[in-house]
């Protein structure tokens, strides 16, 4: 009896041991499933802009398509809370960090300790300089410039005076859309009134130059705006004075607010910069990276910055005006027909 009792509880005590050893076994299969996800770290300026959300929803669906999981921050446009959440990303062990920078010149030091950390780094739209990131993605900034430029010279502003109102002067992209914008303005003798910034694209700024400088913006036959928020803001404060449609205003970004203001005729043209291609090949590399493979293709650059040569992807932007609204904007989705004619629905076409 005894002994039938002792085999008794070996085998309970056996099978408890062979349980528990597979539950464990199961559990470091999980873990180690987790382990294999790829991971990305997407830390963005603000969502002031209106085109970073779509930025932001397009990477995480096609990253999520591709198997990896992306930790979206938002650092308000605040230098310092960005370089927290880059710290953080490094912390977690992220795969890749996605960095759209509010002050390029300030992480470089960042890029650094994630790349010390063993961590792919891309810089998605505005470069961060002298720092060895992976991958710069953007669209080619000095085709913007000379395609606000060449929209106002259509509308005859050759020999005339134009006002810039530009970005955020740490925005890298800026002096690029600048200088280009600028080079075909001198090639055909317009005159440059006044040139100013708005610190991290705070738009209440283009208003308050219009209230502030009267006299100089009605001397100017055109104004160029650095991205289509600062133009909202130019107009209205154009209308107030009754010069809305009067001076010609350009902008970027193909915002719903600058479509109407282009079917309405207070903007001439908008730059619209497809961002559902920037995020999509921009989720696609950064997967790529994670996995070990080289950024190639036939679109893929080495550009020089600073100290290093970084692989660099430019997409094309396309120049948007009344003429090819319903084509572009329209025909891609990009806004619906309604929404871009709701305050000329009289004048919507079949």
């Amino acid at each position: 009896m005894k002994r039938r009792i002792g085999c008794l509880l070996l085998a309970v005590l056996l099978l408890f041991t062979a349980v528990g050893c597979g539950k464990a076994e199961s559990s470091r299969e999980s873990d180690a499933g987790e382990e294999e996800k790829i991971r990305i770290g997407m830390s963005f300026d603000s969502f002031v802009i209106e085109r970073w959300q779509r930025d932001r929803d397009v990477f995480v669906s096609v990253a999520k398509e591709l198997g990896a999981e992306v930790n979206v921050q938002n650092a308000n446009g605040v230098v310092e809370e960005q370089k927290k959440q880059i710290d953080y990303f490094i912390q977690k062990g992220m795969d890749v960090i996605v960095i759209i920078a509010i002050d390029p010149a300030s992480l470089r030091e960042s890029v650094k300790k994630a790349k010390d950390a063993g961590i792919k780094v891309l810089s998605y739209d505005r470069l961060i300089d002298d720092a060895d990131v992976d991958l710069y993605i953007s669209f080619d900034n000095e085709m913007v410039g000379e395609m606000m430029a060449r929209a106002l010279l259509a509308e005859g502003l050759a020999g005339g005076s134009v006002i810039m109102i530009g970005g955020s002067p740490t925005d890298n992209n800026v002096p690029l859309v600048e200088g280009a914008f600028k080079r075909v303005m001198t090639k055909h003798k317009v005159s440059i009134l006044d040139s100013i910034h708005a610190d991290n694209w705070r738009a209440e700024e283009a208003a308050a130059y219009i209230y502030n400088n009267s006299r100089k913006v009605s001397q100017a036959d055109a104004i160029m705006c650095g991205n289509d928020d600062l133009a909202t803001q130019a107009v209205r404060a154009l209308a107030e004075t009754r010069q809305a449609g009067d001076i010609l205003v350009v902008g970027q970004d193909a915002d719903l607010a600058a479509c109407q203001r282009i079917v309405e005729g207070t903007q001439v043209m908008t730059v619209y910069k497809p961002v559902e291609r920037l995020a999509t090949r921009a989720a696609e590399e950064a997967v790529k990276l994670a996995e070990g493979e080289k950024i190639a293709g036939d679109d893929v650059t080495l550009i020089d910055s600073g100290s290093y040569k970084i692989p660099y992807i430019g997409l094309e932007p396309i120049s948007v005006n009344r003429e090819n609204m319903d084509e572009v904007i329209i025909g891609s989705g990009f806004h619906l027909k309604e929404d871009v004619y709701l305050n000329v629905s009289g004048q919507m076409p079949e």
